[in-house]
């Protein structure tokens, strides 16, 4: 394997993939198993008779990294490569394209729709591919998409239809499934390995080399004491209690802490309970308590002056859209104690300790003249924006030469970022122009971000799988993973949980590798099994649920004013995605905003200006406009923007998959008779 220049533990983990057997690699972030990965590709190619490799990723940025970094510069000599995401062309005759490449790499949502579409163009089987090699194969359970893929793959099995692919799964973090006890997480491992038909492999004899390739960093817990005082907060709480009081909260319902997540949890379903009650002033109370408590969050990540933004940000918003007393009671509140508020958040006396204690974790990595790469990992996309405006005006910071850049995942919202922006960020992070980034948990995962001398946790309660990954970004020698957290806080019994589970993963991919094969491979079979009789139950359950209303009797009402504004027979379903209102006198319901601006172009529409209800002061957002073949303008609706009344009574989803009711397909062909009859006279 000299040719290849493969470490002696790589060429342990795939020996067996090169005989052809289905093998799930599990090595570290850093140990190099894309570099594996190719190598079994490279081997496939050459040994096996109309060799086709499909290569399949889970986020759109690791079609063009794993593309560009590692299969092109090591197969393109002498073998067809294509990359393949929903931003190119060559999604839309995926079928034609998989039939002349030699090896293509692609979202797993491409092969899943190839594999279920009809269409000649469009349609793959599996059959047709020969290796399938799956990235941060851990996903491959319950709803995703790679589960999907695989669940089709398992049935053949099962059924003897054959050929099927080799399958070849990458890990850096298979993860005990929530599992705290050693049979449980083995349980867990060997789902994993049913699901991708797959043996688990790590390396046993050369475990050295592979700790020297792969250091660990220096972990410390940076803790801090509680703040002694806090006046902001306080005067939030007290807030809260007039909400409280003024709501008056249903004797069966008790709400939990203010200042967290159980808390947030608490009031969501308040929420829906108050529009399911036709009760508005209960959903309108919660849904504000909803940010006075994102604020004592932020107050204890963040600064107070960040805590304050968010809830001014958010009044700002609703200024004009008193419906009634309830919006008037609630606006009444913040803008009375408006003043107090702003003059307690300016107050240096009772900042958040855990920012001094940030500061100084950075500039012991970070100086004049020090070169030194980091990355700080914070909750949410607003804590991401909070913490680079600290970094740009704190004075010793600057100072130490810290130049910071956001880095949150890709999307179409306001504060997600272009893939463009986030290609752009890690370039210059690479380059050096940037030093530090500060990220959402999208770089924890398959990124390809140099090594790092500084990886913090802050405000985070994650998984273990989240807790490897991010501290494999600090790869560099002698680098260190930090924890900036309260003493005794949650922050650091997660942390010392996610330790315990990160060695229960190894022992119980231990005793899975150590089952004897015949032993193993029946206890596959029969997770097999019984996973597509669940996915059938599964299955018709969701169809049973989608028939148990008509769609006429169906009435959707706006989130905010719980007002009727459509029948589920005027919404229909575009290219399988889009959920559309087709009747024209929904016009009169709405009214439009800006334009929407999208990172990427469609073949057969584009975004058109936003749309909310036209109710009074209502204003509630509920989706865009959009073009569609360049003739319907059709409005595209969110349907958690919508409250819908049922002949069994009023209910809230989050997502359209889950509303009991059948969309039918939108037909271009009778909206064009019903809209423009003169054009088929």
């Amino acid at each position: 394997m000299a040719d290849f220049g493969l470490y002696a533990y790589q060429e342990e983990v795939v020996e067996r993939a090169l005989r052809g057997e289905n093998i799930i690699i599990w090595l570290p972030t850093g140990g190099g198993k894309t570099r594996a990965a190719v190598y079994v590709a490279k081997k496939h190619l050459e040994t096996t008779k109309n060799a086709k490799v499909v290569v399949l990723v889970n986020k759109v940025h690791l079609v063009d990294q794993h593309y560009t970094k590692e299969f092109q510069p090591n197969l393109g000599h002498d073998y067809t490569l294509v990359a393949v995401s929903g931003e190119t062309e060559q999604k839309d005759f995926f079928g034609k394209v998989v039939q002349d490449s030699d090896v293509v790499i692609c979202t797993a949502q491409i092969l899943y729709n190839a594999l279920i579409n009809v269409e000649e163009s469009k349609h793959v089987e599996l059959s047709d591919i020969t290796l399938l090699i799956i990235d941060e194969c851990h996903h491959t359970n319950k709803e995703s998409v790679y589960n999907k893929v695989m669940g089709c793959y398992v049935e053949k099995k099962l059924k003897g239809e054959r050929p099927l692919p080799q399958i070849l799964g990458l890990t850096a973090s298979p993860g005990t499934g929530g599992a705290k006890i050693l049979e449980k997480a083995v349980e867990h491992v060997l789902q994993i390995c049913a699901n991708l038909d797959s043996a688990i492999v790590a390396t046993k004899n050369y475990v050295p080399e592979l700790k020297q390739k792969v250091p660990r960093p220096t972990k410390t817990f940076d803790i801090v004491d509680k703040r002694p005082e806090d006046p902001f907060g306080d005067h939030l709480k007290w807030m809260m209690q007039l909400i409280h009081e003024y709501m008056n909260i249903p004797s069966d319902f008790r709400l939990r802490e203010c200042g967290t997540q159980e808390y947030e949890a608490d009031v969501v379903v308040l929420e829906q309970r108050g529009v399911k009650e036709d009760n508005r002033l209960l959903a309108q109370c919660a849904l504000h308590l909803r940010e006075y408590n994102d604020a004592l969050l932020i107050n204890d990540t963040l600064r107070m002056m960040d805590a304050y933004c968010s809830l001014e940000e958010f009044y700002s918003t609703k200024s004009n859209t008193a419906i009634d007393g309830t919006d008037i009671f609630l606006l009444g509140i913040f803008e009375e104690n408006q003043v107090e508020l702003r003059k307690l958040a300016g107050d240096s006396r009772y900042e958040n300790p855990k920012m001094l204690k940030l500061e100084s974790t950075l500039l012991n990595q970070f100086g004049p003249g020090v070169k030194s790469r980091g990355i700080l990992f914070c909750k949410t996309r607003k804590s991401t924006h909070c913490l680079e405006d600290w970094v740009r005006t704190n004075r010793a910071l600057q100072e130490a030469g810290i130049k910071a850049a956001i880095l949150t995942g890709a999307g179409n919202g306001i504060s997600y970022m272009t893939q463009n922006e986030q290609k752009d960020t890690i370039r210059n992070f690479r380059r050096g122009t940037l030093n530090l980034l500060i990220s959402t948990s999208v770089a924890e995962e398959g990124l390809d971000i140099p090594e790092c001398n500084l990886v913090v946790r802050y405000g985070l309660l994650t998984n273990e799988i989240a807790q490897q990954q991010a501290s494999g970004r600090a790869r560099a020698r002698n680098s260190q993973y930090s924890v900036v957290a309260q003493k005794g806080g949650r922050e650091v019994r997660r942390e010392l949980i996610n330790e315990y589970l990160e060695e229960l993963t190894g022992e119980a991919i231990a005793k899975v590798q150590d089952m004897r094969p015949e032993a193993f491979y029946k206890k596959i079979t029969q997770l097999q099994t019984e996973a597509v009789i669940c996915r059938k139950i599964a299955e018709s359950l969701k169809i049973e649920k989608r028939s148990r209303h008509t769609s006429a009797s169906i009435q959707l009402l706006c989130r905010n004013c719980l007002r009727p504004v459509a029948s589920g027979s005027d919404i229909k379903l575009v290219d399988n995605v889009h959920f559309v209102n087709v009747n024209p006198d929904f016009k009169r319901h709405y009214k439009v905003g800006g334009q929407v601006v999208l990172d990427r172009t469609f073949e057969d529409w584009e975004p058109g200006r936003r749309v909310s209800c036209n109710y009074s002061n209502c204003n509630k957002e509920w989706g865009f406009e959009m073009k569609y073949k360049k003739v319907a303008l059709l409005p595209n609706l969110a349907i958690k923007s919508f409250a819908l009344e049922t002949p069994d009574g009023r209910t809230t989803v989050k997502k359209w998959k889950d509303v009991t009711f059948t969309v039918e397909q939108f037909s271009f062909e009778e909206y064009c008779q019903d809209n423009f009859p003169d054009m088929f006279d």
